[in-house]
């Protein structure tokens, strides 16, 4: 009798995933950028760069910074903008078999709706994450995203401007986030996706000055992965619609443990400045784990944590 393959597909509202693996915004270009050393139509998912209706330059340098433990940027945002996009990147997505979540921005609500009503009209997006979270830009998105009324009547008013799966994402930057998870799904979110950065700066002590232009960052990478964990498993308990987990992932121990605290998909970003090849070595880590588990579907391992305490020696 043949050893059975362990099925890593996972469902996020109308959409199926070949796997719960997604690359997350801002950390794998617009996906073709890794094209070359990594097969886009084997990943759960892309997400695109943050898009604007029009181009947007960002910050100047230097944007980013490395921690002990991971990264601190302020990019602020830069983009080709949703037209160019939909012109010269999606097609290519597309050939690729890139199932392209589109990670939309806006400075107004009214930017955010009619963004995502271009990309309605475009061929080949699967869904838009919406950022609301982005802790380096003053104007729209935070705002948004550390109000729950501004995260509702986002989403909200998103939600009747398109048919494709909408999924916020959510800021760490606030005391109870899994507050804004409800508000989301009250607004009619199909999930929702977190954490983005934590704000943070980085000083030069010779200098005496800010190491990156913006002052302050977001931080990422491995520092923040224990606080992600814990923000899922808030969320996962209050909301019914899936989450998306992310922080720090360096290998499939990393996604194990956000999908037992209730994650259905994770994303994976500034590893990717390490190892570009992470994504066969993780998709390996869980079937392997899988398989000695004996678990027919990664979906059984969502939101099974015991949260019963450890026996003393085995902490």
């Amino acid at each position: 009798m043949g050893v059975m393959t362990p099925d890593l597909s996972v469902a996020i509202g109308s959409l199926t995933l070949p796997n719960p693996l997604i690359a997350a915004s801002g950390c794998f270009g617009y996906g073709l950028e890794y094209d070359q050393v990594v097969d886009l139509s084997l990943l759960g998912g892309v997400v695109s760069k943050g898009l604007f209706m029009k181009e947007r330059q960002g910050h100047p340098p230097p944007r980013i910074v490395e921690t002990p433990a991971g990264m601190i940027n302020a990019i602020g945002l830069q983009g080709i903008g949703v037209h160019r996009f939909v012109k010269e990147k999606l097609p290519l997505l597309r050939e690729r078999g890139a199932r392209t979540f589109v990670n939309v921005c806006g400075t107004t609500l009214d930017e955010y709706v009619e963004v995502c009503k271009v990309l309605s009209q475009a061929e080949g997006v699967a869904a838009i994450e919406l950022n609301i979270s982005c802790p380096n830009i003053k104007e729209g998105g935070i705002q948004f995203g550390c109000s729950l009324h501004g995260t509702f009547d986002v989403v909200s008013a998103v939600r009747k401007a398109t048919t494709l799966p909408v999924i916020p994402k959510l800021t760490p930057n606030v005391t109870d986030v899994a507050s804004f998870a409800k508000a989301a799904e009250d607004a009619g979110a199909d999930a929702v996706s977190l954490v983005n950065t934590f704000l943070a700066m980085a000083i030069d002590v010779e200098t005496r000055r800010p190491r990156i232009s913006n002052v302050l960052g977001g931080l990422s990478g491995p520092a923040i992965r224990p606080i992600a964990v814990r923000m899922v498993w808030e969320c996962y308990q209050l909301v019914k619609i899936p989450v998306i987990g992310m922080g720090g992932i360096t290998d499939a121990r990393d996604v194990l443990e956000f999908m037992l605290a209730g994650a259905t998909a994770v994303q994976i970003g500034t590893q990717n400045f390490v190892d570009p090849f992470i994504w066969t070595k993780v998709l390996d880590g869980l079937s392997e784990y899988m398989t000695r588990h004996r678990l027919a579907s990664v979906s059984d391992l969502i939101g099974a944590f015991d949260p019963t305490p450890p026996k003393a020696g085995h902490a």
